[in-house]
């Protein structure tokens, strides 16, 4: 195949991609399309294996690996594994994420069970599940800490493994559409996929023609050209910010090398957001005020008493006030479920954990009101946990690994809180660097004192958090996060004005 002994690097063929402005010149009709592909049978497939190479923003990051076989323990049934491994540089740090997931699938596709391994920068977390009856049955092992999930079916569930096979099995025609449901170990959710074929396409990246087709997921769309043998020759996302490729396997794996050579910080450049003046002392901002533009307006941002933003034209206009915790306080039911929400152990944050809820009793121990048990959480977080850009999958990966970046900070200082009766929200969005004199997406948390919810920020030991913190998303759980995926690398931003206080 021409795109293996191709000369020019992995990050060319991303640069002439990103900013050709338009990619339509790269792929063009061919002459007749195949008749309708389509292999109903798996056993029929032309190829059992296939490898590829991974660019994000223009570096080479990593590779997967895909197999299909017949099951031997079960006829008629199919094992498919999946192997994914990324390397890349982050504030200087290197990070490591591996993902392998092993499906049993009966001969259309359908998933029967399956085993997930997904380790960040040496945290694990697996996955094991199977279909019983009309219910998918999960059980979510990380260290120190084991849930279980049920989950009703009303129809036939898949794994997201077989996203590229389904339209194979079922047809590649031009026209043709399919949705159906899958499961997504890394978010725990059963979400609809859809797919359409749009073409029929040659291109100087590929060899051949191959169908084009569009598949949503999640809110997020991918384009993948599938050939005649149904392999994915070439697949989009992110606008072109991440391509993958078919590849041999010694190519596929030399990233490796490339990576450790690799000294960008890529997940940098392309989520930092530029601002239009330079803060000084963006610690000691009370209230901001910006204009949010360059993404879809369909992304609610969140709107309360610390952060008021309104709909303008194409844009928002948000007004930050880090200081609302000094007005009179508010009275409320802890019982409401509105709040009781924020005391309530989750998967990320363990709250009920042995360990969790001793620990956070001793570094709490003498203290006297809300306050000032935040106060000592944030200082022994302070002390005890090192800044790292290292992920985690939960509270306990951080108490344990003494490691962790802004996460993991929340996550545990949130653990902490909610073991301690104080109700506290974990929320996403930018906040102002000095260091790079633009804004970076950070994780902090808001704590309920005094009937006001306040900004903290474990990772800086800010109670409250300066005005600078930008509120985009509410929620600690995977699906909670999707929005971002929408919002990186597409804001623009504009200040209007910036007060510091004392």
């Amino acid at each position: 195949m021409a795109l293996y002994n191709r000369k020019a690097s992995w990050a060319m063929l991303c640069l002439i991609l990103l900013f050709s402005g338009c990619t339509g010149k790269y792929f063009r009709a061919a002459d007749q399309p195949l008749p309708q592909s389509s292999y109903l049978d798996l056993s029929n497939l032309p190829f059992n294996e296939f490898w590829t190479g991974i660019i994000f923003n223009g570096a080479k990051i990593g590779f997967s690996h895909f197999t299909i076989s017949p099951s031997g323990a079960h006829s008629g049934r199919f094992d498919i594994r999946s192997e994914a491994a990324f390397h890349l540089r982050f504030l200087m740090f290197d990070k490591h994420i591996n993902m392998k997931s092993y499906d049993q699938v009966a001969s259309d596709l359908s998933l029967e069970q399956f085993s997930y391994e997904y380790d960040f920068d040496g945290n694990r977390m697996q996955l094991i599940g199977q279909v019983i009856d009309d219910t998918l049955e999960v059980e979510i092992l990380t260290r120190g800490n084991t849930s279980n999930q049920k989950i009703s079916l009303v129809d036939k569930i898949y794994p997201l493994s077989i996203i590229n096979l389904y339209p194979v099995i079922h047809g590649l025609a031009i026209d043709q559409k399919y949705s159906y449901q899958v499961y997504d170990g890394e978010t725990q959710t059963v979400s609809t996929v859809s797919q359409e074929i749009l073409a029929y396409e040659e291109s100087d990246l590929f060899e051949g023609a191959a169908y084009k087709m569009k598949t949503r997921l999640h809110g997020q769309e991918v384009t993948t050209w599938i050939d005649q043998f149904g392999r994915p020759v070439l697949e989009m996302s992110l606008g072109g910010i991440i391509i993958s490729a078919l590849e041999n396997e010694k190519t596929a794996e030399r990233y490796l090398t490339q990576a450790a050579l690799n000294k960008n910080d890529v997940l940098l450049e392309f989520s930092l957001i530029k601002s239009n003046i330079t803060i000084p002392d963006p610690e000691r901002i009370t209230f901001l005020e910006v204009v949010l533009s360059g993404f879809d307006r369909d992304i609610d941002i969140p709107f309360d008493e610390r952060q008021q933003c309104e709909p303008l034209d194409a844009e928002f206009i948000c007004q930050i006030d880090s200081q609302i915790f000094s007005e009179n306080s508010i009275s409320y039911n802890f019982d409401d479920p509105s709040i009781k929400r924020y005391l309530l152990p989750s998967y990320a944050i363990p709250s009920h954990n042995q360990r969790i809820r001793q620990t956070a009793a001793e570094i709490a121990e003498g203290t006297v009101g809300t306050s000032d048990q935040i106060q000592v959480l944030l200082e022994w977080i302070k002390e005890n946990i090192e800044q790292q850009p290292v992920d985690v999958f939960t509270a306990v990966d951080v108490l344990e690994g003494k490691r962790a970046e802004c996460q993991g900070h929340t996550y545990l200082y949130a653990a902490f809180a909610r073991a301690l009766g104080i109700p506290t929200k974990v929320v996403n969005g930018i906040v102002y660097s000095n260091d790079f004199q633009g804004f970076l997406y950070h994780t902090w948390a808001e704590s309920l004192v005094d009937g006001h919810w306040i900004a903290i920020d474990p990772t800086f030991q800010q109670m409250p958090a300066d005005a600078t913190h930008i509120k985009l998303v509410e929620g600690e759980n995977p699906s909670e996060l999707l929005p971002l995926v929408k919002l990186i690398g597409k804001i623009n931003l504009r200040i209007i004005a910036a007060e510091h206080g004392p």
